[in-house]
């Protein structure tokens, strides 16, 4: 199927690092091919007036778990790529054979199988019968076979996860330091990021210690300190604070308000819209205060270090797609502004995971667009009312 050409007419832009004044953006053949105060549209290209509406690039979810039927959910809300970051290698694979072909569905990275220890987070999930059997990783010894099975399997990065249940107040085992090193030295031999589940702040200090290339979470458990925020530093580490997950972890009920959003939950069916209005299951004991997680975010933006937005949908209180939207909102209450806050949705996810084809609205750049009503640069909220998404020039909705 051929992708859709057309002008995009008098709608603000957002280039993937600031806004402009309104104006054009012409798409040919699946790429922005011309931005400009003025543009005269080609033979047959249809014009699409856009007064008053915002052109952004497509946005992108840094960290998510997909299951069948979400990269349609995600894209219909704006979201054109997804970064998975622990999944069935089998399911992953098909997914990304659909996305691959069909432009109704938002594009998928992932890391496959995560690292995790034996009895490790979420090995539960495999008793409950939520996810398929998967390795774990004894020792240090194992590191390098099990990361060469994944880079057997396709994956396009490495998760390590850091995890002894301090937040959730269900105590599990977890990798030892020593095997998080082998880790990231196997996975760095291969080209490999390295992106590190922690919710301690112990757990982020061992794992930008090891030599990890991102954080896929916040911690909830202690204020920043500066040994932190100068490891996190002098290593250039990125974070996906996740500050949606966190929030329901943390026992903050957002998922329900933005259920009932009205641009946002028409997109819901039953089953997502109840995985969006459920109580995360932390037991007695958590240690779960989301304000550390945001004074994290705002100490980590004045000192100028890369956030990218991300949300852990499809865990308790997220939705694939509507979480995304809310978790613009929460960076820009954690301090960051309007365009910071997209940045880390569009070019700072392309740029830190190697997407070097999306994220920004330049000539040549894939036509990963979305469309809203209203200028989300004064009202964060208004990335929620998606007008029109196209991915790769496809027109999705």
């Amino acid at each position: 199927m051929a992708p859709d050409d057309v002008l995009i007419r008098g709608a603000k832009l957002f280039d993937g690092h600031g806004f402009h004044p309104p104006g054009c953006l012409l798409v040919r053949q699946g790429r922005v091919a011309a931005l400009a105060e003025r543009l005269t549209p080609p033979a047959e290209v249809p014009v699409v007036e856009a007064r008053g509406d915002t052109v952004l690039p497509g946005l992108i979810d840094a960290h998510v778990h997909v299951s069948p039927g979400d990269l349609q959910v995600a894209l219909q809300a704006g979201v054109t790529t997804e970064v998975d970051m622990f999944g069935d290698p089998g399911l992953i694979g098909s997914l990304r054979q659909q996305a691959s072909s069909d432009p109704g569905t938002a594009d998928l990275r992932s890391a496959g199988t995560g690292a995790t220890a034996p009895g490790g987070h979420p090995t539960r999930l495999v008793e409950r019968g939520l996810l398929a059997p998967f390795p774990t990783v004894a020792g240090p010894e194992a590191a390098e076979g099990f990361v060469a099975a994944r880079v057997a399997e396709g994956s396009s990065f490495l998760k390590v996860v850091l995890e002894d249940g301090t937040t959730s107040g269900h105590p599990c085992p977890a990798l030892t330091a020593d095997t998080v090193l082998a880790l990231v030295d196997a996975a760095h031999a291969r080209d490999l990021l390295v992106v590190a589940h922690v919710l301690t702040q112990a757990h982020a200090l061992v794992a930008v210690g090891a030599g990890v290339d991102g954080l896929a979470h916040l911690f909830l458990d202690e204020p920043p300190a500066p040994r932190f925020l100068d490891a996190v530093a002098q290593r250039d580490v990125f974070v996906i604070p996740t500050l949606t997950s966190l929030a329901a972890r943390a026992g903050h009920d957002r998922g329900r308000a933005l259920a009932a959003d009205p641009h946002l939950g028409p997109l819901l069916d039953p089953r997502r819209r109840a995985v969006l209005e459920t109580d995360f299951p932390a037991a007695p004991g958590a240690r779960a205060d989301l304000g550390h997680a945001m004074d994290t975010v705002d100490a980590l933006h004045r000192a100028g270090r890369r956030i990218l937005a991300g949300t852990d949908a499809s865990s308790p209180g997220t939705a694939h797609g509507a979480s995304l939207h809310d978790e613009l909102s929460l960076l820009v209450q954690a301090g960051l502004s309007p365009a910071a806050a997209l940045t880390a949705a569009t070019s700072a996810p392309a740029t830190a995971l190697g997407l070097p084809d999306r994220g920004a609205l330049t000539p040549g750049m894939r036509a990963d667009l979305v469309l809203v009503h209203g200028d989300p640069e004064l009202d964060i909220t208004r990335t929620r009312d998606v007008a029109q998404v196209w991915r790769a020039g496809h027109r999705a909705t």
